[in-house]
């Protein structure tokens, strides 16, 4: 595995294993340098399967890539399931397989439960995150671990990867009242920026979905913190940012957040 990629520091069980690639360690080139792993953002193609592949051979397991809509649907993965999914979370009980969330400024967030009974992952955006993915992920990985039958919510456990910046994520006042709908805590996670006076706002995504995750009883969380070593958008040399990034190239990579079973 490339020293550069992220172990996440949590609790997971022996038998889970998960990871979080940067853009070191690929064959790509500008602006896409060098292990973009997304295949549908102009990258030559046979450089994202080179990509892939060399991923797979690091998980030692099949990574199934999602076509990824900023949607809630989740996906039960086997190791027979294609790439091109439409969904935005993915969940398995099986071996042979890993739940593979793409990100270039959204924030992956990772799921187990303390016995390993099942593991699941999640792409949150803002939209997603409003529309409740962290909560359709959240139910049905309680009912595919057996967390329901007897056991508590208290051993379901999550990690948060890196993602766009509470210092980064300029959002406007839809963004704002969109998660204020949902509950007059998220309010909290919005800094006017200025006097206030221009309706702009900078959210922090890892603090709403804290919040939201606090709210459904998980309390384990790890990972981003909201600090700024955890930002997309301030680390070019090491993650990809489409906020940044396309404007300014025409493009931009895709990392990846994986987890899965041994």
């Amino acid at each position: 595995m490339n020293p550069d990629w992220l172990i996440p520091d949590w609790p997971a069980p022996q038998g889970v294993k998960a990871l979080f690639t940067t853009r070191a360690g690929g064959v790509s080139w500008a602006p896409f340098e060098s292990n973009n792993l997304g295949d549908h953002v102009g990258d030559n193609p046979v450089d994202v399967a080179t990509n892939r592949r060399k991923l797979q051979s690091v998980l030692g397991v099949k990574p199934v890539f999602l076509q990824q809509v900023h949607g809630t649907q989740v996906a039960h993965l086997t190791p027979q399931t294609p790439d091109g999914t439409v969904a935005d979370a993915c969940m398995t009980t099986q071996g042979g397989v890993a739940c593979t969330i793409m990100v270039a400024d959204c924030l992956p967030v990772l799921f187990t439960d303390l016995e390993g009974r099942a593991v699941a992952a999640a792409h949150a955006g803002w939209r997603g995150l409003a529309n409740g993915v962290l909560t359709q992920t959240h139910t049905q990985l309680m009912a595919l671990s057996g967390v329901n039958n007897g056991h508590s919510a208290m051993e379901i456990i999550a990690w948060l990867g890196p993602c766009i910046g509470p210092s980064a994520f300029e959002v406007g006042a839809e963004v704002k009242a969109a998660f204020e709908s949902l509950g007059p805590q998220s309010a909290a996670m919005f800094e006017p920026i200025g006097d206030g006076s221009s309706a702009k706002w900078l959210a922090n995504l890892p603090g709403l979905a804290r919040l939201q995750l606090q709210q459904l009883g998980v309390t384990n969380v790890y990972g981003n913190d909201g600090s700024l070593g955890w930002c997309t958008v301030s680390q070019p040399s090491r993650f990809f940012s489409h906020r940044r990034d396309t404007a300014v190239l025409g493009g931009s990579g895709r990392l990846a957040a994986c987890i899965w079973k041994v």
